[in-house]
């Protein structure tokens, strides 16, 4: 077992979801509430990273962080380093790949939302923030914990965009899925076995927890 590799995929795995727990209960309250016509786009666009290859993907967030590119001069200029290639990059790929992981169950569950219960808060003078702390979010919990736990299984299990972006430098970007396919290509599959082995037992594990406590919380509710 790389324990490296293990301490960088689960740092990435809890700052993405840490990232995207700070802005994707606003988007998915915009796209649950807002009855724009582009709106069809907005969902498309955020749900991109779930059909297109992995390898496409990363090509393109290599493209936009790479050194040629705006964001990539002005990183260069004020760190003196590169995006890709880093832990930085590999987050900032990490957060747009999983995006939707996080945005659709929350939508979801926004969606649900008693209309009424949102009217009278505003009619008892609750603001819209408060509204949303307070009414939306307490009773959108199950979407939340999905989303949370759906992205973090995800981050953990990324390869494609990873490799892309990343890079297999240790101790900074390889991950425990670049790990496997390194104990591969060197055909040593009992380490490769026993990595898989981790793996499949922590996501079932998490799946089922997260399972368990969303369905308790709707017999409660």
């Amino acid at each position: 077992m790389d324990w490296q590799a293990a301490w960088v995929s689960v740092k990435l795995a809890c700052a993405t979801t840490f990232i995207l727990l700070l802005i994707c209960p606003f988007i998915a309250l915009w796209l649950s509430a807002s009855t724009k016509g582009y709106k069809a786009w907005v969902k498309a666009l955020i749900a991109l990273p779930q059909v297109l290859p992995p390898t496409v993907l990363g090509f393109y967030i290599l493209f936009m962080l790479g050194p040629a590119s705006t964001g990539g001069r002005l990183y260069r200029g004020m760190t003196g380093s590169m995006i890709p290639f880093s832990f930085e990059g590999l987050l900032i790929a990490s957060i747009i790949s999983s995006l939707p992981f996080m945005v659709q169950p929350l939508t979801a569950s926004f969606s649900e939302v008693n209309r009424h219960l949102i009217e009278v808060s505003y009619s008892l003078g609750a603001s819209r923030l408060r509204t949303f702390f307070k009414i939306i979010l307490p009773l959108s919990l199950p979407g939340l914990i999905a989303g949370t736990v759906l992205s973090f299984a995800h981050v953990l299990g990324e390869f494609g965009v990873v490799l892309l972006v990343g890079g297999n430098i240790p101790g900074v970007t390889r991950t425990l899925s670049i790990t496997i396919y390194d104990q591969v290509q060197a055909l040593n599959y009992a380490a490769a076995a026993r990595t898989s082995l981790v793996m499949l037992v922590f996501s079932f594990l998490l799946l089922g927890l997260t399972y368990n406590i969303t369905q308790r919380f709707w017999k409660l509710w």
